[in-house]
């Protein structure tokens, strides 16, 4: 176990529950910490003063962690820094300006739980680390490297292809495959019928049955002598020829004229089965799905917004997005959620994660259900009550790699639990009890 290092003055600086919990855990753990709660340029002056050992950074919007980090830095250079940023760029940027900053986000540091919590194995934590994944397994957090199969055999391949094919879809793309597999079934069936009926060479036996898909008659029935009954089924299969062409085209139009975040073929086709839906493409709900998809794992994301970031960037990722209410059982049916290996509720709302878990467990009750907390213990007193979930609470998450970072003692993996979290380090496992949330005040430190 490792040691617990020296008593440190903390500056905490922003109102979010991660910063709150922050607070209160650097406080349990003996720490000075001055919690600056609204920040501003003075505030922010009074409070850097020479006593300070490290800053924490977790406020709304990355611009504005930005721009307080280069202030801090400006004020106090080279002390120990931490910001919560979630934009790749800026973190990227921030680091390059400020060296000694450590730059982390929520969704980085939750994400290798609830990406093992949607797998439902042994794991505890999944990661993917440099070239290989790992995982962490056991009650103290024990590192094995896991020889992930993230290529799948290729008639596994051909079956992923094949099957979202042959299930029925819905929608605009249901009524054109449903067209489309008329139309099939009525070349198939006509050119066997040619061949037997009519005894003609296979060309020309598949020639008459397009001649009947195209509603212009059975080529070789003048010239043979047929039974009646092939002219019948000949004429029927012309009537429903046309029927299928019109649900064909009128689905083929309605899919090419409507936001095409779910593709027909390709890597944005809608999985089939043992595929994970992200309601939520959020920050943390992209970065979820973006380690899903790097592991292997088929991912399906639903998004209320169609004009959502998320949608375009897990579009260009390749990822299938259904835009819709994740809450709404139709919507659910539709990603597939009886034949998911999991349902991943991230998004920001709290009492909305319930709702989608409550309507994914009221269409099935066995399904895996991740809620993701942590603006509030809305969702943890729900668990206690309910059981709908397993609950991954984001925001003492990051209060633990921040309470630990801030203190010299980075990280590798942590693992959250009702009692606490679990920090496995270069130097041991750390157990952090659940930190209260403290209760600064919301006013500005006066200047001067």
């Amino acid at each position: 176990m490792a040691a617990p290092p020296p008593a440190l003055d903390v500056l905490v600086v922003g109102d979010l529950e991660a910063a709150r919990l922050t607070c209160g855990s650097l406080t349990a753990r003996g720490h000075r910490v001055t919690h600056l709660v609204v920040p501003d340029e003075a505030s922010l002056r009074a409070a850097l003063t020479s006593d300070i050992d490290a800053v924490a950074i977790l406020v709304r919007g990355d611009v504005s962690a930005l721009r307080l980090a280069l202030l801090t830095e400006h004020l106090r250079p080279g002390i120990r820094l931490l910001v919560t940023i979630f934009d790749l760029t800026v973190s990227e940027q921030l680091q390059r300006a400020v060296p000694n900053s450590q730059v982390t986000s929520p969704a980085n540091v939750a994400a290798p739980m609830i990406v093992a919590a949607c797998l439902g194995g042994d794991e505890r934590a999944v990661q993917r680390v440099g070239d290989g994944v790992v995982r962490w397994v056991g009650p103290q957090g024990e590192l094995h490297p896991v020889p992930y199969d993230e290529i799948p055999p290729r008639w596994r391949q051909w079956l992923g292809w094949l099957t979202p094919r042959l299930r029925w879809q819905s929608g605009s793309t249901g009524l054109m495959f449903a067209g489309l597999n008329g139309l099939l079934s009525i070349l198939v069936v006509d050119t066997l019928l040619a061949l037997t009926v009519l005894h003609e060479a296979p060309v020309k036996a598949f020639y008459n049955a397009t001649a009947v898909l195209a509603t212009v008659g059975p080529a070789g029935a003048d010239a043979h002598e047929v039974p009646t009954w092939y002219l019948v089924v000949a004429a029927l299969f012309m009537l429903a020829a046309m029927g299928f062409t019109a649900m064909f085209t009128a689905g083929l139009i309605d899919w090419l004229l409507s936001a095409r975040s779910v593709a027909l073929l390709g890597p944005r086709r809608l999985p089939s089965r043992q595929h994970v839906i992200v309601a939520g493409l959020g920050q943390v709900g992209l970065r979820l799905a973006l380690g899903l998809r790097r592991i292997g794992v088929p991912v399906v994301g639903v998004e209320v917004r169609g004009d959502a970031p998320g949608v375009r960037t897990a579009r260009a990722a390749g990822i299938p997005v259904v835009i819709g209410d994740a809450g709404d059982r139709t919507t659910l049916t539709h990603v597939g959620l009886a034949r998911a290996r999991a349902l991943a509720a991230m998004g920001s709302d709290d009492l909305g994660n319930i709702e989608i878990a409550i309507a994914a467990l009221g269409i099935a009750p066995e399904s895996t259900v991740v809620l993701r907390a942590g603006e509030g213990d809305v969702v943890t007193e729900t668990r206690s009550l309910f059981h709908i979930g397993q609950v991954v609470d984001v925001s003492a998450l990051t209060a633990a790699t921040a309470s630990l970072s801030l203190t010299g003692q980075q990280p590798r993996v942590v693992l959250g639990s009702q009692t606490g979290c679990l920090a496995v380090t270069d130097d041991g496992e750390i157990m952090l009890p659940r930190a209260g949330r403290c209760t600064c005040a919301t006013a500005p430190l006066p200047a001067g």
